[in-house]
């Protein structure tokens, strides 16, 4: 009887901490070490996405849930940002070579009027999708004190990263990372 009480209690207590194959299940252990390798931090809770509907620069009003089934950085910047400005030439490289496996990038400009930013990028050729947080609601719903700040969003719309300052997206490093996941989501 002793037997059958801890096997039970050791599935019971299995269960509880692993639960059914959750989203956060998704993301495999050869994933996290690629993006650990790369030196982006992997949340160890991974919260949901907050949804989001904002216009992009084209007028369009999208929101954040109509790209799930995709691996998404979710950047938030504004043109006047040099950090913001040095880091989207390599964020434009990430998204031309793995837009096709599945990878989008938002661009989320928060402040600033459609004429700045529409300005800003007539000089530069970014061609992933720019979303206008002008009141900076959107922003302030992820707690974004500093800019850049980016979100990595798994496929199953769950935050697994959060990286604060800007970094150099098209790094071999960051792209081994980047692949893994999308393979792994």
């Amino acid at each position: 009887m002793n037997k059958k009480f801890f096997i039970l209690l050791y599935l019971v207590i299995m269960v509880s901490f692993t639960g059914p194959q959750s989203a956060e299940a998704q993301v495999s252990s050869d994933a996290i070490r690629a993006l650990l390798a790369a030196n982006i931090r992997v949340l160890g809770q991974r919260p949901d996405a907050i949804n989001f509907s904002l216009p992009m620069l084209n007028g369009e009003t999208r929101t954040l849930s109509s790209y799930k089934g995709k691996v998404v950085i979710l950047n938030f910047w504004a043109t006047w940002c040099p950090p913001c400005r040095a880091e989207m030439p390599s964020m434009e490289i990430l998204y031309n070579r793995l837009q096709n496996q599945g990878l989008e990038i938002l661009a989320v400009d928060i402040g600033e009027t459609s004429s700045a930013v529409q300005q800003f990028l007539r000089s530069n050729n970014y061609t992933f999708p720019v979303f206008l947080d002008q009141s900076g609601r959107t922003g302030s719903l992820y707690g974004v004190e500093a800019i850049p700040t980016s979100f990595i969003i798994d496929r199953s719309g769950k935050i697994i990263s959060r990286i604060v300052g800007s970094i150099q997206w098209d790094s071999q490093r960051v792209i081994s990372g980047f692949e893994a996941l999308l393979k792994s989501n």
